[in-house]
């Protein structure tokens, strides 16, 4: 293992962080349907700086007996019928993701993964509420803790809005693209490394020790 991969597994208290992102089709996870996700992991260079690194990517089909409100699809622009979007089972969607995030965890050697979210409760919702109905035993998710840059951004760059918080902090954002898990997500994890990168750079990790 790496010195850089050794000190991501170190930073986080043995967690990896997985950026994710969903787009739905209304704000309850047990009834309403998720219709795509966007997960962005992080790597450390040898100075100790995040980066984002690989991304898994799905479109998804609603689960049999989803609910479709429309004025959430009317917010995403997402018409859950439409071939062109290349949607598979939302079974199959999960698996995959717990799959691919499972093995990059195994490779930082982290004990566990760890959800990063803009307003980081409701994606964590979707993503157990999938997980459940899709029977996956091993997820590699804490069911429970989260990061949130919501609250990152507040105390950070002093915004709270995505867009706002990724401007002030100097990155690059296309309205046109909001509501896109995957541009959502790709944006999140440049915030959220800037945040932890920048922490660092004001001398706030690592923790000094006394002598």
């Amino acid at each position: 293992m790496s010195d850089s991969a050794a000190a991501l597994k170190c930073r986080f208290r043995g967690y990896f962080p997985v950026v994710i992102d969903v787009e739905t089709a209304g704000f309850n996870a047990g009834s309403d349907a998720l219709l795509e996700i966007a997960a962005v992991t992080l790597s450390m260079d040898d100075k100790g700086d995040l980066h984002p690194d690989k991304t898994v990517h799905h479109h998804v089909k609603p689960f049999e007996g989803a609910n479709l409100e429309a004025a959430a699809l009317e917010f995403n622009g997402i018409d859950p019928q439409c071939p062109l979007r290349g949607a598979i089972d939302e079974s199959d969607a999960m698996k995959d993701l717990c799959k691919q995030i499972r093995k990059l965890q195994k490779d930082a050697d982290c004990q566990r993964s760890v959800i990063v979210a803009h307003n980081a409760a409701f994606d964590q919702g979707f993503v157990n509420a999938a997980i459940q109905r899709s029977n996956i035993k091993r997820t590699p998710f804490h069911p429970f803790v989260s990061f949130d840059t919501t609250t990152l951004a507040g105390l950070a760059v002093g915004q709270t809005v995505l867009v706002k918080a990724c401007r002030e902090a100097g990155i690059a954002f296309d309205q046109s693209e909001a509501h896109s898990a995957l541009y959502d997500a790709q944006r999140t994890a440049e915030l959220f490394c800037f945040i932890v990168n920048r922490y660092k750079q004001l001398g706030g990790w690592p923790l000094a020790t006394e002598e």
